[in-house]
């Protein structure tokens, strides 16, 4: 019995703990969209662009879908 309990449900809490390990790294590697795509030739120092393609593509459908205000000053 590993950590005082019955082996049925040793197993079952490490099961549960494995899924819920591979389920959050799979909604982290959603979220992120990581460009896993291989460039022909390498970049150059300074030149790799990273971005989160997951929150730029939310970014500008919020920006589309915002309201656009307008400002009036008086002088």
């Amino acid at each position: 019995m590993p950590a005082g309990v019955s082996w049925p449900r040793y197993l079952r809490m490490f099961g549960a703990s494995v899924l819920s390990m591979f389920v959050g790294a799979e909604v982290v590697h959603q979220y992120y969209r990581p460009d896993l795509t291989i460039p022909e030739i390498p970049p150059k120092p300074g030149e790799l662009r990273t971005e989160l393609l997951g929150f730029k593509a939310r970014e500008e459908a919020a920006a589309v879908a915002a309201p656009k205000t307008v400002t009036l000053s008086v002088d």
